[in-house]
């Protein structure tokens, strides 16, 4: 691990954060980002919040890190085997996204309905797309119960502590447009659309920029700091104690 290499892209971030995305600091903090492994990464950021960086400032930093780490999801695949505890995490990454693709589209055909009347599918999609959004409780649990601790246990600290912030953020956004989505009848439509749009809106978002982060940062920089293999299989263990979506691929 090189320390000047990661007190230089500290340096960076925090450049980024306060002078905003000029082209001059983009270009310095890719040429770093280039040359450091994501758990470099990982501690820049977490040094950043050490220091009283809000971690929502970080997120604007995302487009940096997927230019640079574009790769890194095929180099974790091709070291893990079918059925790891990343190798399903990252599928039931695949099936929420299709659900955040739906959920877009269903948001944008019932924003223009003038009533619910015009088209009564749409509204039937949304609650069965909420409920599978929800469905997603398990995939954030075995992460925050078994892959979180095992990484704090090493002093990667700062990504999962944006991930659960994130997680808790999100479940509370899932819930709203699941209670907003089955009280079509109790509300009047303008309102429902408002808060459907809103709530939409945020989950396309955030869930996305979310499964990014965990895709090309944490999962390579989980795959770099455990190497024990007998571990994994533990963790394997104890994720299937939690248990998995509905969705989740059959292995």
């Amino acid at each position: 691990m090189d320390n000047k290499r990661i007190e230089k892209l500290t340096e960076v971030l925090q450049r980024l954060n306060t002078q905003g995305v000029t082209e001059e600091v983009r270009k310095e903090a890719l040429d770093i980002v280039s040359n450091i492994d994501p758990i470099e990464l990982s501690i820049a950021e977490q040094r950043l919040i050490e220091k009283g960086m809000n971690p929502q400032d970080l997120r604007h930093l995302c487009d940096i890190h997927m230019e640079v780490l574009k790769d890194e999801l095929d180099k974790v695949r091709t070291k893990i085997e079918p059925g790891h505890v990343l190798d399903t995490l990252i599928l039931e990454h695949e099936k929420i996204k299709g659900f955040l693709t739906e959920l877009e589209e269903i948001n944008f055909n019932i924003q223009k309905l003038k009533s619910p009347d015009e088209n009564r599918e749409l509204t039937s999609k949304l609650v069965v797309v909420a409920d599978n959004l929800l469905d997603a409780e398990k995939h954030h649990k075995r992460e925050e119960d078994v892959l979180f601790p095992e990484l704090e246990k090493r002093n990667i600290t700062g990504p999962t502590r944006i991930m659960r912030m994130e997680h808790d953020e999100l479940r509370a956004r899932k819930r709203l447009l699941k209670e907003t989505s089955g009280a079509l009848e109790s509300m009047d439509f303008g309102t429902y659309k408002a808060k459907i749009d809103e709530a939409a809106k945020y989950i396309v978002f955030n869930l996305r920029d979310h499964i990014y982060k965990e895709n090309y940062i944490l999962y390579p920089t989980a795959l770099d700091a455990i190497q024990d293999s007998v571990l994994w299989e533990d963790m394997k263990n104890r994720c299937d104690k939690i248990g998995y979506c509905g969705f989740t691929p059959v292995m």
